[in-house]
């Protein structure tokens, strides 16, 4: 048995006072968990803390919590390794950020993570008529999905979105994970739809800045950010969806220069973006035009501070073995098909690996 101290962050929205710590000691051995010792201080000492909690086995995924400033499962989490983290000893216990607190640690899933999983249409949208029976799916077409289908909607990628930070509209990890898992699935018939409205949606699929907080928070190895990444490439690479957003031009102009320079011109990128993946139309395209003079305050602070001079801006050298980025830009555009490795599972024939969560997913 070891003591352990946890400071509990405490709020009740109806009481009408601001938040505040408490701390709890708790007497616990060193492999239990921080769900554990919340549970002994609201049964020792406090009975009014809030948490929710169901399973204690980190399958329901109800109590995710941030911890030391990090979101995690409460009940997957142990002491012994919460303290390592903790700063001054105290094993910090918040609420998880990007939602309203309902009371203590407890937050409202319903107006933030139920509502973006709606927002994604969570359900199968078969074409035609049903079958006479069940629908039959070769198992390897389902392997691809099987990642985002292991989600527990805990909500822990949500609380620790950088983006929904930022905008609060954004769609957010586990929903766009979600719309993967039907994307991705043979039986659905609004594939090429629903990526065009994820697309088109300026808090879609292209809101994700890729900071990697969710795949390091997922307690089930989801990786939500593959998940959109995957959606990108669907949605541009398999459909061609020329979007509002520039997200097809960005990656049309970012590949391009890649092959062209070897390395990233940045002057070029903005306005090939702006044209879809084309500086001649960029300069042609009216709307295109309209988003370069929005952007020109942009360019002249950096001129003006010296991170951008015109000689640069103009002018941008090629690798000296460019030659070797044409040469793998041409192998892999050889490929009949994309090659998308799905890392997830692994084995290849029912061998003692397979149905095996590695960790994360990787892709190529």
């Amino acid at each position: 048995m070891a003591d352990y101290t946890l400071k509990i962050r405490r709020f009740d929205p109806e009481s009408g006072e601001p938040a505040y710590w408490q701390s709890f000691d708790v007497d616990l051995a060193p492999e239990r968990s921080v769900l554990d010792g919340v549970l002994r201080a609201r049964d020792d000492e406090d009975g009014s803390i809030g948490i929710r909690c169901s399973c204690q086995a980190a399958i329901c995924g109800s109590c995710a919590v941030r911890i030391n400033g990090k979101t995690a499962l409460a009940c997957n989490t142990k002491l012994s390794d919460a303290r390592a983290g903790a700063k001054a000893g105290e094993i910090v216990v918040e609420p998880m950020g990007n939602f309203p607190v309902l009371k203590d640690l407890i937050v409202d899933m319903d107006a933030v993570h139920w509502k973006k999983v709606q927002r994604v249409v969570p359900w199968l949208l078969p074409e035609g008529d049903p079958p006479e029976r069940e629908y039959i799916v070769p198992p390897e077409s389902m392997i691809d999905i099987t990642q985002s289908m292991a989600c527990i909607q805990c909500g822990a990628c949500v609380g620790a979105c950088l983006s929904l930070e930022v905008d609060p509209e954004f769609i957010g990890p586990a929903a766009l994970a979600k719309a993967y898992r039907f994307v991705g699935d043979p039986r659905d018939g609004q594939t090429e739809s629903r990526l065009q409205d994820l697309a088109e949606d300026p808090h879609g699929i292209y809101d994700c800045t890729h900071c990697f907080a969710c795949v390091e928070v997922c307690p089930k190895d989801v990786a939500p950010m593959d998940q959109i990444m995957r959606l990108r490439r669907r949605a541009t690479g398999d459909f061609g969806i020329r979007d509002q957003n520039n997200g097809y031009g960005h990656e049309k102009a970012f590949v391009d220069l890649i092959e062209k320079y070897g390395t990233l011109h940045e002057a070029q990128l903005l306005p090939r973006s702006f044209g879809q993946g084309s500086l001649v139309r960029s300069q042609l395209d009216p709307n295109s035009v309209k988003q370069l003079v929005t952007a020109l305050p942009a360019a002249v602070n950096g001129l003006k501070s010296g991170k951008v001079s015109p000689v640069k801006a103009l002018w941008h050298h090629k690798l000296p073995d460019q030659d070797q980025v044409r040469r793998i830009y041409k192998e892999i555009e050889s490929k009949d098909e994309r090659l998308e490795l799905n890392l997830y599972i692994v084995g290849e024939s029912g061998g003692e690996e397979e149905g095996a969560m590695a960790e994360g997913s990787q892709e190529s």
